[in-house]
């Protein structure tokens, strides 16, 4: 059967969520221990890490969620084409060449120079083209994808394909969608056994949360907060914010410390009702996770409508509840591809946790 195109789930021209996984070639653990080897590649985390910090101060794409684990890693991104459309010529040319820098001698800036701006913003179709590209998802994993490979590549002095495939993709499309795949995301290391705590969950999007809000170390008591981390060495100021707040302002609203694309939030709930959500999922879930289990569930899931069994089973196999597009039954249906017109299919098991709204 053929591929499918992205054109035909993902707009260009709309603001879209996407969660995307990719996977290491047979799966091999290239990212932890391999155990045929005999390595330890947990650096090559780092890499990814520093990628996504780079990549989300230059595109226009905001970085939501992300884990990355031993053989793939799993990033929940929204297209912002509307604050690409806020940047004049030189800012889409600048943050072109960060991305993408020509070659420098050594002890060089790194900084553009006004040539090489020039060389981009006298070119009208290059420009556009330009413009273009810092909105698209797609090469937003191009160019992460190809930059790790070729990393690794020469570090095991190997040649040859070291992605699994093409990026999987599914389309996010409401709130209980959005809410389960930042759970499934930030819950990966704890259901795969690398950790038993969210605190303890390297490489994932909420431990720089909670770097960020707190004092908190790998070996600290779950709940225990120490001082708040000061703003200047927020761990997690290249992630969108969490939570949409009232008195967000309505359109683009670009970021003001120049690390993150914009300042919108995307969930309805506050950061601690998150990682209570979280903490509680994983007690219910994660293989080995000890504890005692809470008897209320999270006003944010009775908001939602979805009973405690089902919001346990859909974080659990979110990806095998969906597809290419995610959301309550009604949702999928209705939407459509942006070329063809053509529906896409609900899966049974979604179909069951998540019918169509009242």
């Amino acid at each position: 059967m053929a591929r499918l195109c992205r054109a035909e789930l993902i707009d260009p021209d709309q603001i879209t969520l996407v969660h995307v996984v990719n996977r290491t070639v047979r799966r091999c653990f290239l990212f932890g221990d391999d155990p045929v080897s005999g390595k330890n590649f947990d650096h090559r985390k780092v890499w990814i890490e520093e990628r996504l910090e780079r990549f989300a101060g230059c595109f226009g794409i905001d970085l939501l969620c992300f884990a990355i684990l031993s053989n793939h890693y799993h990033l929940i991104l929204r297209s912002r084409p509307d604050v690409v459309a806020t940047w004049d010529d030189t800012e889409v040319a600048r943050r072109w060449l960060m991305i993408c820098p020509p070659t420098r001698k050594k002890g060089q800036s790194a900084a553009p120079t006004e040539a090489e701006l020039d060389s981009i913003r006298r070119c009208p179709v290059r420009l556009a083209e330009v413009r273009r590209r810092l909105r698209s998802i797609s090469w937003w994993m191009r160019l992460l994808n190809q930059n790790i490979a070729q990393r690794a590549n020469r570090e095991d002095e190997q040649s040859g394909r070291f992605w699994q495939d093409r990026y999987r993709a599914t389309r996010l499309d409401d709130e209980e969608s959005l809410l389960a795949c930042a759970a499934y995301v930030d819950l990966n290391p704890i259901r795969a056994g690398l950790a038993e705590t969210v605190e303890a969950s390297d490489h994932t999007s909420v431990q720089r949360r909670l770097e960020s809000r707190f004092d908190v170390r790998p070996t600290s008591v779950a709940g225990c907060r120490g001082p708040r981390a000061s703003s200047a060495t927020r761990r997690d100021a290249f992630l969108a914010k969490l939570t949409i707040e009232k008195s967000d302002a309505v359109g683009a609203v670009p970021a003001e410390n120049g690390r993150r694309c914009s300042d919108k939030g995307f969930l309805s709930l506050s950061d601690d009702a998150y990682l209570e959500l979280l903490d509680w999922t994983a007690r219910q879930i994660a293989p080995g996770k000890r504890g005692s289990t809470p008897m209320r569930l999270p006003s944010i899931l009775k908001r939602l409508g979805l009973e405690q069994s089902s919001w346990c089973e859909l974080v659990a196999d979110f990806d095998r509840c969906f597809y290419l597009v995610a959301g309550r039954c009604d949702r999928v249906q209705s939407v459509r591809s942006h070329h063809t017109g053509r529906r896409f299919r609900v899966r049974p098991l979604a179909r069951r946790l998540l019918p169509a709204a009242a």
